[in-house]
């Protein structure tokens, strides 16, 4: 029997994150966590080991990981069909998904850089997978945000000299009192900011759109952007309340900033990402109010819903003929109705419909910040925030599956891909019933919530809401009395995320470049060329071509002083 590489890793990873989610259960039930030492080499006294953390947060998270990773690569087998380089597609992935299991398992500061830059490395390779210029430009965005990141690690590394071990997990509770460690918990706070794409590095996120749809699905949900919010559920116990509130106020504000971006976006892909974006602001700021597991309860069920639906929008822009552009679809309910049911299903768990996975986590997060809440300004933006997300999702399924068909008119759309029917399918279950099983596992003893009634139905009446302004949003088209050219500037402010890309790219690059050109043309090219080292040249040249003269004529020189001289002589004796 022949099996393809796409077949092979997704059992492999399939029995591993299997494997895992066991080991998890175990662990969780017995409230017990393992710390491994493997020794690599001793040398003078000096025993260089690589420590894994193994517990049931890790191990959970892992098979999350797994779960998807295998998903992915089993719709990659017809996604990425007909290309020729796609074993090696396949093993940037894999070597992807390795990098991010180093991160996961490690309570050490050096193997956890190593996972960090396998993450950011693998990531440029995949995001300049299609190679043209918007990619290049893309993946080199990407690269150089995550490097501010992996700076800020290294710092940290350097900084922990002084205290004996890179294994943080020993310092936590010093970092957060020591005066001379509180640096280590801001460096390590800059560097998830950058992974995790909040303001003022959020503009690599959309950029990174430019990869192969499955890869998006795989950084968008459990990987890359994750690895932040990762991190810092790590390091929760270090963070002072100083850094908690920056880290809030932040947060909160990319969390407003993609839920407005994405109702002005057009780009399907891009979408999704800044959902993506809106859902990473929410899980760091729920993790600066100090709920960590509530954090990590939202990542593990976003990661799922979000993976299922980059995959339906990759089957619909696979049977567009590559299109990305949502004005150009509508009614595709009727072409693909079994692709449309599950992006409708993961789009509800996004908004968070009762019973679906994103309810449990999203309702939970926002009963408790009506609970505890610390100012208007919090209890204002987790609001408005969640209420624009409802609203960009019903305008997405507004434009997408309900309305008239905007494509060409020949076509051959229909729900014929069977291989990424079945990936998808592996993922539907757990979006409707992943939400459930993590809350009895992770909550055995339940939170108790106690708020008004009001404030109870706060978060349905917000959705409500949400979704009736999406379905007005949803006729900006260019056919509603041209209604999105009134508001051209402020839809290109809103869609172009408050100018953060502009900021990111052109803000930084002007100046350096422009100093560049003035360097060039009155240094390089000007006086000092004509002074200094062409001047030097010139002079050289012609001492050097003297010399040369005298050096290859020497014997007619030697005839013509030797004449002169006694010409001299001569007139020397007669005088």
């Amino acid at each position: 029997m022949n099996l393809s590489i796409c077949l092979i890793y997704f059992i492999i990873l399939l029995i591993f994150s299997m494997t895992s989610f066991i080991s998890s259960v175990f662990l969780m039930i017995l409230d017990y966590s393992m710390m491994i030492e493997l020794e690599i080499f001793n040398l003078n006294s000096t025993c260089v080991a690589m420590c894994i953390l193994i517990d049931w947060m890790s191990l959970l998270f892992m098979s999350f990981v797994l779960f998807i990773s295998s998903m992915v690569i089993f719709y990659s087998e017809e996604y990425m069909h007909g290309d020729l380089n796609i074993n090696r597609f396949i093993i940037l992935v894999v070597m992807f998904v390795l990098s991010m299991m180093l991160l996961i398992i490690s309570p050490n500061l050096i193997s956890i850089l190593l996972g960090w830059d396998g993450l950011g490395l693998v990531s440029y390779c995949l995001v300049i997978y299609y190679q043209n210029v918007k990619s290049y430009n893309a993946g080199m965005l990407t690269a150089l945000s995550n490097r501010i990141g992996d700076v800020a690690l290294l710092m940290s590394i350097a900084w922990m000299l002084n205290y004996g071990s890179w294994n943080y997990i020993f310092y936590l509770e010093l970092m957060k009192n020591d005066f001379s460690m509180i640096l280590i918990s801001y460096l390590v706070v800059l560097a998830a900011m950058t992974k995790s794409a909040q303001i003022p590095f959020s503009a690599w996120l959309p950029a990174a759109m430019a990869a192969p749809t499955p890869v998006s699905s795989l950084v968008h949900s459990s990987t890359l952007v994750t690895a932040g919010v990762y991190l810092l559920i790590r390091f929760n116990f270090s963070l002072s309340s100083n850094l908690m509130m920056i880290l809030l106020f932040i947060a909160s504000l990319t969390m407003f900033m993609s839920g407005l971006g994405a109702n002005y976006e057009y780009d399907l892909k891009k979408i999704i990402a800044l959902s993506t974006l809106s859902q990473l602001g929410l899980m760091m700021s729920i993790l600066a109010l100090g709920e960590y597991t509530l954090a990590l309860f939202h990542l593990l069920t976003h990661a799922v819903f979000k993976a299922l639906l980059f995959m339906c929008a990759g089957c619909m822009i696979h049977n567009l003929g590559n299109c990305q552009d949502i004005r150009f679809m509508g009614g595709l309910v009727k072409h693909m109705p079994l692709t449309c049911c599950m992006f409708n299903i993961s789009n509800l768990s996004l908004c968070g419909l009762p019973f679906l996975a994103g309810f449990y986590s999203k309702d939970l997060i926002l009963e408790i910040v009506s609970m505890n809440v610390l100012s208007i300004y919090v209890y204002l933006i987790f609001f408005i925030s969640t209420g624009l997300t409802v609203c960009y999702t019903f305008r997405l399924v507004y434009y997408t599956l309900i309305g008239d068909y905007n494509f060409i008119s020949l076509n051959m759309i229909s729900d014929h891909g069977l291989i990424m029917l079945k990936g998808m399918m592996g993922l539907i279950f757990m979006v409707i019933f992943s939400g459930s099983m993590l809350m009895w596992l992770m909550f055995p003893s339940p939170y108790f919530v106690c708020l008004p009634v009001l404030m109870k139905f706060m978060t349905l009446i917000v959705c409500s809401l949400g979704a009736w302004i999406g379905f007005q949003f949803s006729k900006f088209s260019t056919n509603f009395y041209l209604k999105s050219f009134n508001c051209l500037k402020s839809s290109l402010f809103f869609s172009s995320m408050w100018n953060l890309p502009i900021v990111s790219t052109f803000g930084i690059n002007y100046y350096p470049l422009y100093l560049g050109n003035l360097i060039i043309k009155n240094v390089d090219m000007g006086w000092t060329e004509f002074f200094g080292s062409q001047n030097i040249f010139n002079n050289m040249k012609k001492s050097t071509i003297f010399m040369q003269m005298i050096f290859t004529n020497n014997l007619k020189i030697y005839l013509v002083l030797m004449v002169i001289w006694i010409m001299g002589i001569c007139l020397f004796l007669f005088y």
